[in-house]
């Protein structure tokens, strides 16, 4: 059921600009090409100023996992946002040219991308116990301290760095911390017009 990741051991991927790397996570389907996916969950590591790419159709979230964050401006002035405080999810369309700038050093964030009309992400943080409403697919990863994950299908201890992917329709899942500071980013993956399930306690 759950299918878990170390990102410490995750494939490097240098841009070609050469201003960062990405480590992908999971895509779907799998195996698909570069802008062919359905879904797609990765960890950048930001280290010069430049442009995001622009991904027509997407919807984007970036949440900020260390560093002092980077400032995010489109060229036509539609979006300007600071990512600087950690652990905070920003949601934007990935039709935005985006030029990142550094506030301070290299900046690492956790990025979720979903095809528009296809698929929708909810990502959010937990910093105490909680349960997750099911969804067909999804990611959990420890950004600070540990955490015991589990579902009527399985369960997994993570502790920062690591994370778990499920592509299969799961049950509730409970997150319980287990001590250290941080929180747990959480990924909810749901087929775009899906019928709405009670909310995360």
């Amino acid at each position: 059921m759950f299918q878990r990741f170390e990102l410490a051991q995750l494939p490097v991927s240098p841009w070609r600009n050469g201003g960062g790397a990405t480590r992908e996570v999971a895509r779907h389907p799998q195996g698909a090409a570069a802008d062919g996916f359905e879904w797609r969950v990765s960890v950048a590591d930001i280290g010069a100023d430049g442009p995001f790419s622009a991904y027509p159709g997407i919807d984007r979230s970036i949440t900020l996992l260390e560093g002092a964050g980077v400032r995010m401006r489109s060229a036509d002035g539609t979006l300007d946002h600071l990512l600087d405080v950690a652990l905070r999810p920003f949601a934007f369309a990935g039709e935005h040219a985006i030029d990142a700038t550094l506030l301070g050093g290299p900046s690492r964030d956790f990025n979720v991308m979903t095809r528009r009309g296809r698929w929708r992400a909810e990502a959010r943080v937990l910093h105490g116990q909680a349960v997750l409403a099911p969804a067909p697919a999804g990611v959990l990863f420890a950004a600070g301290g540990d955490w015991r994950v589990q579902c009527d299908a399985g369960q997994a201890l993570l502790r920062a760095g690591a994370g778990v992917v499920w592509r299969a329709a799961a049950g509730a899942i409970h997150a319980t911390p287990l001590g250290g500071e941080g929180g747990l980013i959480a990924v909810r993956l749901l087929e775009a017009g899906a019928t709405a399930v009670a909310p995360d306690a």
